[in-house]
């Protein structure tokens, strides 16, 4: 399975997804975590999710990928879960890259295709981690890893041989295209060409209707185009804020409370003496010596780690029980007894061997009670307030679900009601474009827009002090008004109603005026005599723009005029009719000119041959892994993909 995430990185799910496990060993070496990754699935080697000719994938191999990929999504996202990854297609996607390895080895086999022992034994000699600290391949070190990963070497090498016969088959097929200097020339010289040319703009308000419709012709024209006249639904919410300060009352801690606390929290008070240390882990004795006599010859411990391609870690304070428990006692010992910016002797844990350097050293005396009382005290009395305020929200609660209103309630926390005006689920006020309901309420919106009117509920706003202020960051609301959405009345907007029907009118006459000064222009007409010929004022432009300078509009975020991006979809002499939406009008767009780039640079022309040779590469290696597949034979076993699915979603929930 180590090849094949190494061939994963390359692959279409791409470095998000695919991590080799020999990277998962290489970072657990060097940070000192060598939890294996062999068993971790809790999934068992037997049954089998995909067979590939003669071989099989099984669940275990399926489910130790999918882990794989999770920690190197990790390592970008710490927040991503194997639930999360299994949703977005992470779990089908491993396996595809899994059937692929196995179909691409199977098939080079067939034909012939090997990976000698010489070349897997070179492989495993360029892995990190298996090397001493001399930087040469050590067996020992080989052997250990190997175990800890529960890993046997036989399924090391045929992983290894897998992905060399894969590296045999497809890296021709990627690098044995190319692009001719003619076609990338002309390539390159599209990249660089000037298109000009004429837009004329028919604006449909040019084109509306001189006589003036009747009450029949504006009914007919609403029936038939009632949803362009629907109001939104519109809601009115009640509102009362309150906070903490609703609690009266609180009683003071007494002595004998502030006396509880302090021994319960003891440990916190007691005296205290913590190092804080940069520590390197290494797996032998010997190791361990040679960098500490690096180190005692001037080198420091962060150069001696990097040079065998290690790291030195640093850690914050630790106390000597916490060095103690996490590591050895041994190691605690030699970290207090080291003076500051000293490395220790080398010292042994369950992780290994390690080389310690004392950076800082933090001692506090105990603290009595006399010295914390008032400090216990203000503790004491923001957790009674807080745990006041929790009742006080249960209690508001019960009142709502006894049928108690809005109303009650804030005159019970002395808060109170406001009231907004009807609010569309957008936060917009409806019928006042700009204005918007309170910001204390945009959190709450779309729980106001699902609810039954007179159903007051609770819910905290304002949490990190944007909305409103931190003491009253909490509120009571209801819906008092629900206006449901549907079609404004005729009789309320005929004035829209009209207007929208010269409107439509006007654009289909501006369509039928674009339509014919074409025409007229693929007849022979000049732009000019086509435009004199539809009897308006139309204004004519004339446009030029080079496809770098639309290229870096476009990619920059700027907005390009649709005629002039459409003249880059023409061939020259042609005339195109273009719609400017929404009834506006319509545009009729000539490209009279095209003039290609001038390409006089022998590394332009080399760098384009690169980037599509590249391009055809790449999809003659998917086309090659398709054919591979379907020569070979692929049947997935859906059951034992959901089995392992599931077990992985339910080892998630578990952690």
């Amino acid at each position: 399975m180590l090849s094949l995430f190494r061939n994963l990185l390359k692959s279409k799910i791409g470095a998000g997804i695919a991590l080799a496990v020999l990277v998962l060993i290489t970072l657990a070496f060097v940070g000192g975590d060598l939890t294996g990754l062999g068993d971790s699935t809790g999934i068992t080697a037997g049954k089998s999710v995909a067979t590939v000719g003669k071989d099989e994938v099984e669940e275990n191999e399926l489910g130790l990928a999918a882990k794989s990929a999770l920690s190197r999504v990790q390592a970008q996202d710490p927040t991503m879960t194997m639930k999360v990854l299994i949703a977005q297609g992470g779990l089908e996607q491993v396996l595809d890259e899994l059937i692929d390895r196995t179909a691409t080895a199977f098939f080079g086999k067939k034909i012939g295709v090997v990976a000698g022992d010489r070349l897997i034994d070179s492989e495993i000699a360029r892995i990190p981690a298996f090397q001493g600290v001399d930087g040469k391949f050590d067996q020992a070190t080989f052997r250990q890893l190997l175990g800890q990963q529960g890993l046997s070497e036989k399924s090391l090498r045929e992983d290894i041989a897998q992905g060399l016969i894969a590296q045999q088959l497809m890296l021709p097929a990627q690098f044995g295209t190319s692009m001719s200097t003619f076609a990338a020339k002309r390539y390159a010289a599209l990249l660089d060409e000037n298109r000009a040319g004429s837009v004329v703009a028919l604006p449909s308000q040019l084109f509306f209707p001189a006589k003036e419709p009747n009450d029949a012709d504006l009914q007919a024209f609403y029936k038939s185009h009632t949803n362009a006249f629907i109001r939104p639904e519109r809601r009115v919410i009640r509102y009362a804020t309150f906070g903490e300060d609703a609690v009266k009352a609180i009683p003071a801690p007494t002595d004998a409370d502030i006396a509880k606390r302090y021994q319960a929290d003891k440990s916190i008070y007691a005296a205290q003496d913590n190092r804080k240390i940069t520590q390197l882990i290494v797996p032998t004795e010997a190791a361990a010596k040679a960098v500490a006599a690096e180190v005692a010859g001037g080198k420091t411990l962060e150069a001696a780690a990097q040079e065998k391609g290690l790291s030195a870690a640093k850690l914050e304070f630790f106390s000597k029980d916490q060095l103690s428990s996490q590591f050895s006692p041994a190691v605690a010992d030699a970290v207090f007894a080291a003076p500051v910016g000293k490395l220790t002797a080398p010292q042994k844990s369950a992780l290994g061997w390690h080389l310690i350097r004392v950076e800082d050293e933090q001692k506090k005396p105990e603290r009595p009670l006399t010295a914390v009382k008032d400090e216990i005290a203000a503790k004491l009395s923001t957790e009674k307030k807080q745990a006041a305020f929790t009742d006080l929200l249960a209690k508001i609660e019960d009142e709502f679900a006894n049928g108690a209103s809005l109303v009650e309630v804030a005159k019970s926390l002395g808060a109170s009601v406001e009231t907004t005006a009807p609010v569309t689920a957008n936060g917009q006020i409806y019928g006042k474009p700009g204005e918007t309901a309170p910001a204390l309420l945009q959190p709450v919106l779309k729980t106001a827009f699902g609810m039954d009117q007179e159903k007051p509920q609770t819910a905290q706003v304002g949490k990190d002090g944007n909305q409103v202020a931190a003491e009253r960051n909490f509120i009571v609301y209801d819906v008092t008004d629900i206006t449901p959405s549907a079609p404004a009345p005729y009789k309320e907007i005929v004035g829209d109603v009209k207007a929208a029907w010269a409107l439509d009118k006007g654009g289909a006459a501006a369509k039928a005026a674009a339509l014919q000064i074409q025409t007229q222009i693929r007849q022979g007409k000049t732009v000019e005599q086509a435009v004199a010929a539809a009897g308006k004022q139309l204004p004519v432009e004339q446009v030029s723009m080079s496809r770098a300078t639309l290229t870096a509009a476009l990619r920059s975020g700027r907005q390009v005029p649709p005629p002039v991006s459409l003249m880059f979809h023409m061939a020259k002499g042609t005339v195109k009719v273009q719609s400017a939406g929404q009834d506006r009008g319509w545009f009729v767009v000539v490209l009279k000119d095209v003039v290609p780039g001038k390409v006089e640079s022998p590394q332009l022309v080399e760098g384009t041959q690169r980037e599509l040779g590249g391009q055809m590469g790449q999809a003659y290696t998917d086309a090659l892994g398709k054919a591979i597949r379907k020569e070979v034979g692929v049947t997935k076993h859906d059951k034992a993909i959901k089995a392992v699915r599931d077990q992985l979603a339910g080892t998630a929930s578990a952690e």
